[in-house]
């Protein structure tokens, strides 16, 4: 039985690995951590927690995902995304570990109209985005097995993310104004769960690392996504279609985030569902609680 350590359990995807991982325990003795638990910017934190209890996967779900504060919050920003990252995966390539690590969609710059392969050049436009490139490049640097998954748009059940803001401000409002020219491809924590145990269960018998691109089948705007909420939360809230100028952010978005999923749906045989099947079980969970 493999000994696994999952970090930012109580995070989006970390509280849907959790939620699986019941269904692994005849393979698997899951570790959750958080920050409280393990501090993975303390390497040598990371390295005593790996030795005690004898750890032969790393799962990294831990991240800084505030991306327009990450605007002025750089430091705390790359410490999280690449400092932190390049302790697990130094740790991993002294103890011979696993590294499944999750990156992002800013890690391009998003001008291309053509769905983003996994050996595309990165090209990031914002501080977010250039310390997740940070990390990516910091666990090729260190030479551990590792899988890097890049996946946009996430959402869940749980913490704070796009569709529960938008069942929000959809019961407190009659409309809503919402980016139209921001393409991408929404992603179900829950699926994105299932397709990093589909990966460990595959073995990682190659050196090196890894890349992977996962979000749910289909394409949308933020406006379409934005009008699915609405209509599947039984909400009466107007959502008006806007351009990007309208709505301007801190940080720069890539205008196209779509990605080619042909590599992850080879490696797993996964059906990966459509995205709006997906999010109305996430909002019927949501409605039911």
């Amino acid at each position: 039985m493999k000994n696994v350590l999952i970090t930012g359990a109580n995070g989006q995807l970390g509280s849907c690995l959790c939620d699986l991982a019941s269904e692994y325990q005849d393979k698997y003795r899951f570790f959750y951590t958080d920050v409280a638990e393990l501090d993975i910017t303390d390497a040598a934190a990371i390295d005593m927690f790996v030795v005690d209890n004898q750890i032969d996967v790393i799962i990294n779900a831990a991240a800084y995902t505030a991306v327009d504060k990450a605007e002025d919050d750089e430091a705390n920003a790359y410490r999280i995304n690449c400092e932190a990252v390049a302790n697990l995966a130094n740790v991993a390539k002294k103890h011979d570990l696993s590294l499944f690590h999750i990156s992002t969609d800013y890690v391009f710059s998003g001008d291309s109209s053509k769905p983003h392969e996994e050996m595309d050049t990165p090209a990031p436009k914002s501080v977010y985005g250039a310390t997740k490139l940070a990390g990516e490049r910091a666990i090729q640097e260190s030479g551990c097995r590792a899988v890097i998954i890049r996946t946009s748009w996430l959402y869940s059940e749980y913490g704070n993310n796009f569709v529960k803001t938008m069942l929000r401000l959809g019961a407190e409002r009659e409309s809503l104004r919402v980016v139209c020219d921001q393409i991408g491809g929404p992603t179900y924590a829950g699926d994105l769960a299932k397709v990093i145990f589909l990966l460990m269960e595959n073995g990682l018998e190659h050196s090196g690392t890894q890349f992977y691109h996962f979000a749910n089948e289909g394409v949308c705007s933020w406006f379409d996504f934005s009008k699915a909420i609405m209509e599947m939360g039984g909400l009466g809230c107007r959502v008006e279609a806007i351009p990007s100028s309208d709505y301007p952010a801190k940080a720069r978005r890539p205008a196209f985030s779509v990605f080619n999923l042909g590599k992850i749906k080879a490696a797993t045989g996964m059906d990966i569902p459509y995205w709006r099947k997906s999010l109305i079980l996430v909002i019927n969970k949501l409605q039911e609680k």
